[in-house]
């Protein structure tokens, strides 16, 4: 019989390899700058080419390898970080699997260029879909520098798969941040097409986070510190007035190592309760210290999940930290029960004469007497107090029309795109609880959602707009806003299209941007617009000028429609559920719910049978 299992050659075990572990250019970018922490290295320079696809180059200063090992760090599980099952549980460096520089070689063009300290040259080879194509001796410095080139030229579906530049850039930015947050003390730069984003030099774990995010998140830092025999929590939270809409500035370390889990993140995040509005995201750079042994990191991998011993008190440690360093600085309302509690009563000088205080007293005061006017007002009579009668006409209170002008003169105002004057000022639309609108029609009677419509008719009209200047309010004083250098970078990408909705943004510098006009709607709402846009920054949603706006037209409309138990005066109504009938999808809301039901004559009536 036929054989039909058999082994996979190298090449093709490592492609299979490198779908999990390079998945975009800034995984390289990863896996690079944790093996140059790794070899101890002081210095890492990160240089980059159209976001990584035509280039990535990283120079370090570490120990370097021979041309045995440069020759041997290519192969699939070649590794110098462990030797043994047990070394598992208790690793120390970044990298211990052995597949990232196979992955790499089985994808792309690298070059490696290395140097030990004892050597008297150093050596250069280059690899080309998992094979070794060239070696010659190099002048070069004691370390080393991966040149790869050319990323997935060998696997076109892959790199067909990649977004625009502007994205893959935000992830490369991100990778090497979270690099360089986990080790203050050494040095960092990254450049893209030749102009220098980051220059980090070695400092405080305060130096770091500031030098990353910016000189102005200094002010908005609040240390936390806590150390215990299961966990040591240090690091920086944001005040409550810093956290966004947005992710993007949470950063978590475990052993010096990042990681996401979920579990911390809502521990931290449950420490804001009642200080942040809920969907903000707070900042922090927080770092915890937990003995290897009680720790699993080889989960996945891109050595991103962690499984704890002792996950439970670990979550409650952090909350408690992040709770006493918000309280400790005065962010959190607290007791303080050093603080003098006697009373200040202030020296008199010489010759002040005190009088005795009094006590006012009335005499005719009767609790079983109903008040008089006069007190009910806070007043006291000057006649005599008889007890009043109580009104035979109360009864008629409980039948008072509740829409009379009165009662619609205390009303809230309606949004202002709902405030314009009725076609229709005959049409009947009750309120019902403040979440729903009831409108006789000739089908029946149709209950409309009112958040829902709302958001539908703001996000027609958002996307409709290519805006004349009479919809976007220009600002008496431009607004400015903090935003990370990526974030910045990709606003400026994408000015053109922002204009055409009536956001006109224009850079300060490379983590400012100062607003000049805003559309109408979103004026009393301009940082809630700007994370609107960064959502879908986040999320990878940056691809194509008409998915952008669509996108953009859905974060604007959920953020500004009418929230709650509005109380809408009747043209506010009519109004609502005349826009709402105008638009092209009137049934549904941006997200696809239905915004309106109709019930008709009959089950009306079968509700009586």
């Amino acid at each position: 019989m036929s054989q039909t299992i058999h082994i996979l050659p190298d090449h093709v075990a490592n492609q299979i390899a490198a779908g999990e572990v390079i998945q975009r250019p800034a995984s390289v970018v990863k896996e690079l700058m944790e093996n140059a922490v790794d070899a101890s290295a002081t210095s890492v320079e990160v240089h980059v080419l159209d976001a990584g696809r035509t280039s990535i180059q990283v120079v370090d200063n570490g120990s370097g390898m021979s041309a045995e090992d440069a020759r041997l760090c290519f192969v699939r599980h070649a590794t110098s970080k462990l030797s043994t099952a047990d070394d598992l549980f208790n690793l120390v460096t970044k990298g211990f699997r052995g597949e990232a520089l196979a992955s790499i070689a089985a994808i792309a063009h690298v070059e490696v260029t290395t140097c030990q300290e004892a050597a008297e040259v150093g050596v250069k080879l280059t690899c080309h879909g998992s094979e070794v194509t060239g070696e010659e001796p190099k002048a070069r410095a004691v370390g080393t520098t991966f040149h790869v080139k050319n990323l997935f030229y060998n696997v076109p579906a892959r790199r067909n798969f990649l977004k625009s530049d502007a994205v893959e850039l935000r992830h490369v930015v991100d990778e090497f941040q979270r690099v360089a947050f986990a080790h203050p003390g050494l040095s960092f730069s990254l450049t893209h097409q030749g102009n220098n984003l980051f220059s980090l030099k070695p400092g405080t774990l305060r130096q770091r986070v500031v030098g990353i995010l910016g000189p102005k998140h200094d002010e908005r830092l609040v240390p936390v510190h806590e150390d215990t025999d299961v966990v040591k929590v240090e690091g920086f939270v944001g005040k409550p007035d810093s956290a966004r809409r947005t992710r993007g500035e949470q950063f978590l370390f475990v052993n010096g190592r990042f990681v996401k889990h979920g579990l911390l993140h809502r521990a931290i995040v449950r420490s804001y309760e009642e200080l942040i509005a809920e969907g903000s995201h707070p900042l922090y750079a927080l770092y915890l210290t937990v003995d290897p042994a009680r720790l699993d990191v080889n989960i996945h991998p891109t050595k991103i999940e962690v499984k704890f011993d002792e996950e439970q008190p670990i979550l409650a440690i952090l909350k408690s930290a992040v709770k006493r360093g918000l309280g400790a600085h005065n962010v959190a309302p607290t007791l303080d029960f050093d603080a003098e509690t006697g009373l200040q009563i202030s020296d008199l000088k010489p010759g002040t004469t005190v009088s005795e205080p009094g006590v006012q007293v009335n005499p005719d005061y009767n609790p079983f007497r109903a008040p008089t006017l006069s007190q009910a007002h806070g007043g006291w009579s000057t006649g005599s107090m008889k007890p009043a009668r109580p009104s035979a006409d109360g009864w008629k209170e409980l039948y008072q029309i509740m829409d009379t002008p009165d009662a619609q003169a205390q009303e809230p105002e309606a949004p202002p795109e709902l405030g314009m004057s009725s076609q229709d000022s005959g049409l009947e639309v009750l309120q019902w609880q403040g979440t729903h609108l009831m409108v006789p029609t000739a089908e029946g009677l149709c209950v409309v959602h009112i958040r829902r419509a709302h958001m539908r008719v703001l996000f027609e009209r958002y996307l409709a707009q290519e805006l004349p200047a009479a919809v976007s309010q220009t600002l008496l004083v431009p607004e400015e806003i903090t935003l990370s250098q990526a974030e910045v970078m990709a606003l400026v990408e994408v000015d053109a299209d922002l204009q055409r909705m009536g956001l006109d943004l224009r850079q300060v510098d490379a983590e400012t941007v100062a607003v000049h006009a805003v559309p109408s709607d979103l004026a009393t709402q301009l940082r809630e617009a700007i994370d609107g846009i960064l959502e879908s920054y986040h999320d990878g949603q940056w691809e194509g000028e008409e998915d952008r706006r669509v996108l953009w037209a859905k974060q604007w409309a959920k953020r500004t429609a009418m929230s709650g138990q509005a109380t809408l005066p009747l043209e506010a109504r009519r109004n609502l559920v005349q826009a709402l009938w105008a638009c092209d999808t009137p049934s549904v809301d941006p997200m696809g719910r239905v915004t309106q039901a109709i019930w008709s004559g009959s089950d009306i009536q079968n509700l009586f049978n």
